[in-house]
């Protein structure tokens, strides 16, 4: 049991001051051909030249929101909600980046659907073992992050540590969520842009079960992401709606944790339980997160899922016989 709790004990201390402790943080650029793709790092202290190498963890951000909101949201006298602090706080080099048309980074007439997006994380994979020397990275995806990740753990799995997958969606079969949003197929065919204003941030976090996230955390987020405009692209819409599956679980060597809150709407328990069944490495986990809806970063009980990843993330090497 000792294994399992320390990472729990570990993670809570990283986050218990309402004022985290302060890390070091830094902005970079990465680039996809012209497009220009904004990047944010936190680690405990800032890197030197023959420093002692750390864990590289990127975070991915999902359709509606962009990296720093997603991961490093500030929310005054809410308590900690920055993955990104706390996992710097357990000694991990911790990025994330904006994809093309969201956030900082570049705007141009591309819907930002799925493909672009891991052509995006292959950008920035680019600038980390630039920037750190790291061989591989993890990878932590949120919803159509998610997507995204599992889409770049195929292209480029000698470059992937470890994967997170939070929010999944495999084929999204039986998917309230999905059979929602495909109402909107024909103009997700027909736009490269669709409204993300303050209601439809705030419908993230009350449509699966309303009281799984302080509504207050959804106004801070809208704060945030509404200097960027209220549209955002459609192509990880459209592709979640029509397209799927993308991701292929036979062609995903890395380790692999499935993270799932109890009340999420996006994928059915045997939406998942059929690609974690076909994943070809051993070791991988699946836990439901109780008490939790779609988004398991900013729900009240944020802190079960920095314990999960954490413990994934610092599992001992397996012996193989």
């Amino acid at each position: 049991m000792g294994a399992l709790i320390a990472p729990a004990v570990s993670a809570q201390k990283a986050a218990a001051a309402d004022a985290p402790a302060k890390v070091w943080s830094g902005e970079y650029w990465a680039h996809k051909g012209d497009v220009m793709l904004y990047m944010f790092r936190k680690r405990a202290t800032a890197p030197q030249a023959g420093g002692r190498a750390l864990p590289v963890l990127l975070l991915i951000h999902g359709s509606s929101n962009s990296g720093r909101s997603s991961f490093d949201l500030a929310t005054p006298g809410k308590g900690e909600y920055s993955v990104m602090n706390v996992f710097a706080g357990l000694g991990f080099d911790v990025w994330t980046m904006d994809h093309e048309n969201y956030g900082r980074s570049s705007r141009t007439e591309s819907n930002s659907d799925i493909a672009s997006g891991a052509q995006d994380i292959k950008a920035g994979v680019d600038v980390i073992q630039k920037e750190s020397g790291a061989r591989k990275v993890h990878l932590f995806g949120e919803s159509s992050g998610a997507i995204r990740v599992g889409v770049y753990a195929m292209l480029e799995p000698e470059r992937v540590d470890r994967v997170v997958l939070g929010a999944f969606t495999y084929k999204g079969e039986n998917s309230p969520t999905l059979t929602e949003r495909a109402k909107g197929l024909e103009f997700y065919r027909t736009h490269n842009r669709r409204l993300r204003d303050r209601a439809m941030i705030r419908s993230i976090f009350t449509r699966d079960k309303p009281g799984t996230t302080d509504p207050a955390i959804a106004e801070f987020l809208a704060d945030e992401e509404l200097k960027f405009g209220d549209q955002v692209p459609t192509g990880t819409y459209l592709d979640m709606t029509s397209k799927l599956p993308l991701v292929d679980p036979k062609k995903v060597p890395a380790p692999v944790l499935l993270v799932r809150g109890e009340y999420d709407g996006i994928a059915t328990m045997n939406d998942l339980s059929d690609f974690f069944l076909q994943l070809p490495n051993g070791d991988r986990q699946f836990v439901i997160l109780p008490g939790m809806a779609h988004s398991v970063v900013h729900g009240l009980n944020r802190q079960v899922f920095w314990h999960a990843m954490h413990a994934f993330l610092t599992m001992p090497k397996p012996v193989l016989g």
